[in-house]
């Protein structure tokens, strides 16, 4: 597929960005930006639902979220490895979308394929601007201006947090796609961690905490390695809050 688009979200698992990201990509466009996911795995390995009903319901998230393009790249769901293949193949994705942003785990989390993703994705970020690097794609250099994670841990201080308030419908209704997943009382499969309903309550939970943080309703957190330039600090800055931090 020959499209380019402003930011592509990179996922290890169907559900994975829209859990962490989905409501920044609602906001962006709705600013009028092209979006794209990329899942890097079927997530094949999960205790709940098939190949075949993942995809389905990541194509049903797609079509919440606006998306221009939503990709699986099939790298092996449970052993997702940092690798010179693997590399290649996000590389690959990023020379052919082009992306100016893109948004990814962050490297310290629970789930190992979480830490792949976060570890390849960064690397591929890095070589899709070589011209000697996975030459043998055909595919002209491409570097992204940033890669922003998302799923930080706790007690890490986010770079910045996103007001998705307006967005707050969408994004569950984009997250609730993912319905072999998340809690069912319907479903007499096997339950896991993230089939509780606590689950998702968790999530909204730090969606109200990262929002009340910029005095919203809620907010999505974000992290990036580099500085961040600022051209209009009194614009920045000088947001009229209701509510004083």
């Amino acid at each position: 597929m020959r499209l380019s688009v402003d930011v592509v979200a990179i996922g290890a698992h169907p559900d994975d960005v829209e859990l962490h990201a989905g409501g920044t990509l609602l906001r962006l466009a709705a600013l009028g930006y092209t979006t794209a996911i990329v899942d890097l795995t079927r997530g094949e390995a999960g205790s709940r639902g098939t190949v075949a009903a993942r995809a389905a319901e990541a194509a049903a998230a797609a079509t919440v979220l606006g998306l221009a393009c939503r990709e699986t790249l099939d790298l092996g769901d449970g052993r997702l490895a940092d690798g010179a293949a693997s590399r290649a193949a996000v590389v690959a994705v990023l020379r052919r979308l082009r992306p100016r942003l893109v948004l990814t785990h962050h490297a310290d989390q629970p789930h190992p394929d979480h830490v792949a993703a976060a570890s390849i994705v960064t690397a591929a970020a890095y070589l899709a601007g070589l011209r000697q690097a996975c030459a043998d794609d055909g595919l002209a250099p491409h570097r992204p201006a940033a890669v922003l994670h998302f799923g930080l841990p706790r007690g890490l201080a986010p770079s910045f947090i996103v007001d998705v308030s307006r967005w707050d419908a969408p994004w569950l209704a984009a997250v609730r796609c993912h319905r072999s997943q998340f809690a069912d009382p319907a479903d007499a499969g096997p339950q896991t961690a993230v089939s509780q309903p606590e689950f998702l309550a968790r999530i909204v939970a730090r969606r109200r905490g990262d929002g009340a943080a910029i005095a919203c309703s809620a907010g999505e957190a974000f992290f990036v390695r580099q500085c961040l330039a600022v051209d209009d600090p009194v614009a920045l800055f000088a947001r009229p809050f209701d509510v004083l931090p």
